[in-house]
């Protein structure tokens, strides 16, 4: 039973990130959002499903302040939450779709795999 729980948090974890990510390229409005390159590097979701950390990345220019571009973009991500929880719901089919809890990491910090 804890192999079949795992894998399900795990495929819910992907779907989020699809479904984040698939928003970011079609449909959302705010420009701090969609005018910038953005990895999301990984989602991580409670065991209960009730929480999911989103972790992204922005993408900086040389001459960009790293530390207020993260600012930023988290800002816009938390303002949007309600937009990206609705359209999760709706991509994934799910009756109660986690709290969205998103944090900025550093690229040199990821490799493309989850942050576990």
């Amino acid at each position: 039973i804890i192999m079949g729980r795992n894998h399900r948090i795990g495929r819910v974890s992907e779907e989020i990130k699809k479904s984040i990510s698939k928003l970011l390229v079609n449909g959302i409005k705010d420009p701090r959002l969609n005018s910038r390159i953005i990895t999301i590097s990984g989602v991580d979701v409670t065991a209960d499903g009730s929480f999911a950390t989103v972790y992204i990345t922005p993408l900086t220019l040389a001459d960009e302040d790293k530390e207020a571009v993260n600012k930023e973009v988290l800002e816009a991500f938390n303002r949007a939450k309600g937009t990206f929880k609705k359209n999760i719901g709706k991509d994934i089919k799910m009756r109660h779709v986690p709290e969205l809890i998103f944090k900025s990491i550093p690229p040199w910090i990821t490799d493309g795999t989850s942050m576990r």
